[in-house]
């Protein structure tokens, strides 16, 4: 049985004792602060299992597992700037406690740290490593850039939604399962379902959050309920709404768009999706991902037993309270 939390601990441990200078404090202090903070550690754990899949031990990775989450927090604490975000992990945002030059600068601190333990690496694997690494890292820059434009559009479509989510989000899963299995020595052809799989685990992932952030138990969510339908975000249940309403329902989505009484937003936008059965169809949709994503693992020839990991870790990211 997969054990989560003591997979979470060595990463925890693993970036606790990431040296960095002393100077100058401005640069590596909000450094150590937003490590601090946590998180699921999905990422490196994936580098890890995807190493155990094929029978490598999970500490020749590390150092690869901590590149792609020193990355991931690099890109975290770029979109809470973009984001105006005051709160990340219940924690104030680097820009808030230090100010945006400073959130600037962590960010880039953070991604060249993060080479720095991808670079660590046995010499024959570098080049597809730093391959793969840079396309991911691009793929995740096009996807921010696609959600802000999707800000400024009404005519979003479902297609390029999910397009938006794989490279913003999905790629980056794909990419942590992939640098464990090049250090692994896995085929080209066990490399690419790996990918395949990391990256609708991840879509189904973000489509299950959407559906989460109006139909959870607000006891058991963790922030507001209905926060999408509060700051108009384009979801995957909005944009499934709009395909299904007539003329009409149209017209209540545009109006909502602009009331500003919060609470009968939100319930008016869910009586409006629960009459379109908006929610079946997006969990529909996420069980599709999901089993693409079953599926390409179980294209790869390795014993039965190295895959229950990856499938339990699988059935938690998509299994949260509906």
């Amino acid at each position: 049985m997969l054990n989560l939390k003591s997979y979470a601990e060595l990463i925890e441990a693993e970036l606790t004792n990431i040296q960095l200078p002393n100077s100058p404090i401005a640069l590596y202090d909000p450094i150590t602060y937003f490590l601090k903070i946590g998180g699921k550690r999905i990422r490196p754990i994936l580098t890890l299992l995807a190493a155990e899949l094929f029978s490598l031990e999970k500490s020749k990775v590390i150092p690869q597992a901590l590149a792609i989450e020193i990355f991931h927090n690099f890109t975290l604490i770029h979109d809470d700037i973009m984001d105006l975000a005051p709160l990340r992990r219940n924690q104030q945002t680097v820009h808030e406690k230090w100010d945006n030059n400073v959130a600037i600068l962590t960010g880039d601190a953070l991604m060249i740290i993060a080479y720095q333990h991808l670079s660590r690496i046995e010499l024959q694997y570098l080049p597809e490593a730093f391959e793969s690494f840079n396309k991911t890292a691009l793929e995740v820059c096009e996807g921010q850039q696609m959600d802000m434009d999707f800000e400024t559009r009404n005519d979003v479509t479902i297609h390029e939604y999910i397009e938006m989510i794989r490279l913003k989000t999905s790629v980056l899963l794909g990419a942590a399962l992939n640098l464990g299995a090049i250090v692994a020595k896995a085929s080209v052809k066990e490399k690419k379902a790996l990918r395949v799989f990391g990256e609708n685990i991840g879509i189904a992932f973000q489509i299950q959050d959407d559906i989460l952030d109006l139909y959870s138990d607000p006891t058991k969510f963790g922030k507001q309920v209905g926060g999408d339908v509060i700051a108009n975000k384009k979801t995957i249940l909005q944009l499934t709404a709009i395909t299904k309403a007539n003329s009409q329902q149209l017209e209540i989505i545009t109006q909502l768009q602009v009331e500003e009484d919060i609470d009968f937003k939100i319930n008016r936008t869910k009586e409006l999706f629960d009459h379109l059965n908006v929610k079946q169809e997006c969990v529909e949709l996420m069980q599709k991902h999901y089993t693409i994503a079953l599926n390409a693992l179980e294209s790869i020839n390795v014993p039965q037993e190295n895959k229950e990991p990856l499938i339990e870790l699988a059935k938690f990211l998509i299994t949260r309270d509906l």
